[in-house]
């Protein structure tokens, strides 16, 4: 029986690919509309209907998945199952009843923690040590479906949301396997979310400016859970400059003031501690390392970023 993916970024083509390893019957991919994208505003397509177009596979890309046209297009499918995995978007109950068995969807985390559109950047902003992988039967609301599966992932200190978001892509395709063949022979069952639910809003460009004020620690957490979207970023002489990789050393200093420059490391100061700055990426250039940066922009000892 067929099985319609629903599903948009990086995160969603392990899952695709596994379904098609498994040898199921994927008539239809729907995906977000391709966006203009950058300075030069050049087109670019959701990873998902490149994976899809390279399998053959029919691909839409509806504004509006809710529209009662797209409803009876994917009932005339007979579905067994709908996947869903960072799709971006909303599903009304009309596409939710559809499948025989279900709606299932895959989300970086381990519900109830870290509802919502950004699990993976928000669980490394708030320094934990621990994330996963969870399947679930989606109902109306936002990730708070009954869950079927879940596996946990650490997450390594040297992690950002790009390699931990690949890590938890690759476990997801694998219980989403394991997910649809307990469906089958009934040995999953089910089970409501328990414990205390966090969220995880979707990020914007915005939310990246950096607070110098707080502790080294948190700042380092900020750095990497911001890589690479929407991207730490802070000012210096007026100007907008990303912070690309950093880490947590211990000392003192006046928090946004450059306190060291030695070799390939920046010590800034924070509200407690020191923060290395190791790569840095002015407006509209490169990425730099803390020597060519330096080099280039004539920064010393007791400037300020803000």
């Amino acid at each position: 029986m067929a099985i319609i993916f629903i599903g948009t970024p990086d995160f969603a083509v392990p899952s695709l690919q596994a379904l098609i390893n498994n040898n199921e019957d994927i008539p239809l991919v729907i995906t977000q509309p391709d966006k203009k994208r950058g300075r030069g505003r050049k087109v670019s397509q959701p990873a998902i209907k490149i994976a899809a177009e390279k399998n053959n596979i029919e691909v839409r890309q509806p504004d509006n998945i809710n529209d009662s046209v797209i409803i009876e297009s994917l009932a005339s499918l007979s579905p067994e199952f709908i996947v869903v995995a960072a799709y971006g978007r909303i599903l009304g109950s009309g596409i939710l009843k559809l499948p025989e068995k279900g709606c299932i969807n895959v989300h970086a985390s381990l519900l109830p923690k870290y509802r919502g559109a950004a699990p993976v950047q928000w669980a490394i902003i708030n320094g934990e040590k621990l994330s996963g992988v969870t399947t679930m039967l989606m109902d109306e609301g936002v990730d708070t479906g009954d869950i079927l599966l879940q596996q946990e992932v650490i997450i390594e200190r040297t992690d950002t949301s790009a390699t931990l978001s690949e890590r938890l892509s690759n476990v997801g395709a694998d219980i989403l396997i394991d997910t649809i063949r307990g469906i089958r022979n009934n040995s999953i069952k089910p089970r409501r979310q328990t414990g205390t639910p966090s969220y995880a809003p979707a990020l914007k460009k915005r939310d990246g400016r950096i607070d110098w004020s707080k502790d080294a620690e948190s700042l380092f957490n900020f750095i990497r859970g911001m890589y690479p979207w929407p991207c730490a970023y802070t000012y210096l002489k007026g100007k907008y400059c990303r912070i690309l990789e950093s880490e947590a050393v211990e000392g003192s200093g006046t928090p946004g003031t450059v306190e060291t420059i030695s070799g390939n490391i920046m010590l800034i100061g924070s509200g407690d501690g020191l923060i290395g700055i190791k790569r840095l990426q002015p407006e509209g250039k490169k990425p730099l390392d803390v020597r060519a940066f330096v080099n280039g922009y004539r920064l010393n000892e007791g400037d300020r970023f803000d």
